[in-house]
């Protein structure tokens, strides 16, 4: 999935809702919460249908891709045994 100004924004960060974690844009739907739901198999459009029908599948779309910036810009400081 390539880097999307739309992708971006669909994510938001305030320091107002949910302590600044990054949630669904114009919600108050913690990215978190939908990537559980990913990390479990829900499909998309269940996602989107049973338990966020506020949300359309490109705002999942745009949870996956958020969660994965962030891990590219990760660093792992490896520490020998």
């Amino acid at each position: 999935m390539p880097p999307s100004v739309s992708y971006r924004d669909r994510i938001q960060v305030r320091s107002d809702v949910h302590f600044g974690k990054p949630c669904v844009a114009g919600t108050r739907i913690p990215i978190t919460d939908v990537l559980e739901l990913v990390q479990e198999g829900v499909p998309f459009d269940q996602i989107t249908t049973e338990y966020y029908p506020d949300l359309v599948e490109d705002d999942v779309r745009a949870c996956v891709w958020y969660a994965t910036e962030m891990i590219k810009t990760e660093e792992t400081h490896i520490v020998a045994p």
